[in-house]
């Protein structure tokens, strides 16, 4: 057997293991939602996917404690995230099944990131870290609309500035925040940046992030912006544990 057939054999058997165990914890059944996930159309030789199964096995072993990771074996780079609110079980989780979808979506690619709505996981042959990527970026809407869609997006982007001007501040580069909207109730915010960026790096990213919400969101109970460095997101319920 091909060592490229072991090492996606063993990851494969990693993730149904976790998946099983996975179903009993609180909030388990949402971490496997996958957002986006973009890959590069290089393959990689065999060695790289040897140095990636090395890696994605230190990630998945680092990164659930402290809510993120990142490290280097041989010529794979690569990180992992978890929503800095969510438990180091359902981090752990949610890594395993980006991995998961990697491993089906990106197979032997020399890049990809993926992301689901409690983690972020990303790769590269090339070294990354610190560095803002001007790559692609999900949008997503709820499908309700305002009945008062001035007032709201008024109050996210109000929302959005406050978050912003608190994340960069702090070592998670994470906040979340409540505003009462008139006539709609409470409006629910969160912005995080991945912790390899400097504080103004992720205040730079999290500023190009909210330029793009309108393109989806005006007017919109909900919405996001993904991307490989930083997210945003808002809510007209509590999606965040504020405990």
């Amino acid at each position: 057997m091909s060592s490229l057939t072991l090492v996606n054999l063993l990851l494969v058997v990693i993730l149904l293991a976790v998946n099983c165990s996975a179903a009993t914890d609180a909030g388990a059944s949402d971490v496997h939602a996958l957002l986006f996930s973009t890959c590069s159309t290089d393959t990689a030789a065999e060695p790289f996917a040897t140095d990636l199964g090395e890696l994605m096995s230190l990630l998945i072993r680092e990164a659930p404690a402290i809510g993120f990771g990142l490290g280097s074996v041989g010529k794979a780079h690569g990180l992992a995230m978890c929503r800095a609110d969510i438990k180091s079980s359902i981090c752990m989780a949610c890594i395993h099944a980006a991995n998961g979808h990697l491993l089906r979506r990106c197979p032997s690619k020399k890049e990809a990131t993926t992301w689901l709505d409690h983690c972020l996981v990303r790769y590269s042959d090339t070294q990354f870290f610190g560095e803002i990527s001007d790559g692609k970026k999900f949008l997503a809407m709820s499908n309700g609309n305002s009945s008062k869609a001035s007032v709201l997006d008024s109050k996210v982007e109000e929302i959005m500035e406050t978050l912003v001007s608190r994340a960069y501040l702090t070592p998670l580069l994470f906040a979340t925040a409540e505003v009462e909207v008139e006539g709609e109730g409470g409006l629910f915010g969160l912005v995080q940046c991945t912790r390899d960026l400097s504080g103004g790096d992720c205040k730079r990213c999290l500023a190009s992030a909210m330029e793009e919400l309108p393109r989806c969101c005006r007017g919109k109970k909900g919405g996001r912006v993904v991307g490989k460095n930083c997210n945003l997101r808002y809510e007209m319920y509590p999606f965040y544990d504020s405990s």
